[in-house]
């Protein structure tokens, strides 16, 4: 599983003209599942998001989990995330779960986070073209990848 997580101030995801999840300040996770992905994986990245601590404390140190400054997650599915275009000049997204494997991951990694994070939790539609806008804090983006 791999996960492009950005600090922003707030995000928004429209399909079709129509806002299908909006958040303030929190985590824009675009996530991407493998082929060999597993719940498991899947939990490992979810106690990964909820904990990482890129949010500033008192000081200016990045101290803070998302949690910790009552923020939200906006959880979009992104299976480009693992186009390889190492060769040629058009990727390939064999690696990319297919998505009667990587719809249920998703959805399961909704309702883990919504049930461990007690935070607001957001999502765009799997499948769906999609349009993402963010204002990203800092800018902090940090790639995960289990």
């Amino acid at each position: 599983m791999r996960t492009v997580v950005q600090r922003v101030s707030k995000a928004s995801v429209t399909v079709d003209g129509k806002v299908v999840g909006e958040i303030g300040q929190g985590l824009l996770v675009l996530a991407g599942f493998h082929t060999s992905d597993t719940e498991e994986k899947m939990h490992w990245m979810c106690d990964k998001l909820l904990k990482l601590r890129i949010f500033n404390d008192d000081e200016g140190k990045m101290n803070r989990s998302v949690q910790d400054v009552g923020g939200s997650l906006l959880v979009v599915s992104q299976f480009t995330l693992y186009g390889d275009a190492r060769k040629g000049t058009r990727p390939s997204f064999i690696e990319s779960a297919r998505p009667e494997v990587a719809i249920p991951l998703y959805e399961s990694m909704l309702d883990y986070l919504r049930v461990n994070g007690n935070l607001p939790v957001e999502s765009g539609e799997f499948g769906a073209m999609m349009e993402v806008s963010l204002v990203n804090d800092g800018p902090v983006t940090i790639i995960l990848e289990r």
